[in-house]
């Protein structure tokens, strides 16, 4: 599964800018973010080369910094393939918790990051695999 980045900061001119920072000195590369706004405070994810080394070089420099599991999945840039996607997904019952994406303008790929409320509940490679969407493997992913 992929490593998301969850920082937990203040809602102010430069926060967004001191991760970035702090993650180009390290020479890491962000591949996603999505930043939320909840008031005083916000939360930015991030999809990173090494997630690892990015989470510690942000705790390190005092930023709350947590690290999850989310999905990677991946199909052919087609209208329609989000809701194809959520539509299989919901014929299992399956909750999506959050969700953010992509589509590559080099392959015309999309690729999207889910968490889910009830991962067990079903095989998700084996559900989406039946719509022709595919679940990236950490390796395939990092090697992107």
């Amino acid at each position: 599964m992929a490593k998301q980045l969850t920082i937990f900061m203040e809602n102010r001119p430069g926060r967004v800018n001191s991760v970035c920072g702090i993650l180009q000195e390290q020479g890491l590369n962000i591949w996603a973010f999505t930043i939320q706004d909840r008031g005083d405070f916000g939360l930015m994810k991030l999809i990173v080369d090494k997630p690892d080394k990015a989470q510690l070089a942000l705790v390190d420099r005092g930023l709350a910094c947590a690290v999850k599991e989310v999905l990677a999945i991946t199909a052919p840039d087609k209208p329609g393939n989000l809701d194809r996607l959520t539509s299989a997904l919901l014929q299992k019952n399956v909750n999506i918790k959050d969700t953010y994406g992509f589509v590559s303008p080099t392959d015309r790929q999309g690729l999207c990051f889910l968490e889910f409320e009830n991962p067990d509940a079903v095989d998700i490679a084996e559900l989406v695999g039946a719509f022709d969407f595919r679940v990236l493997s950490n390796e395939e992913l990092y090697e992107l």
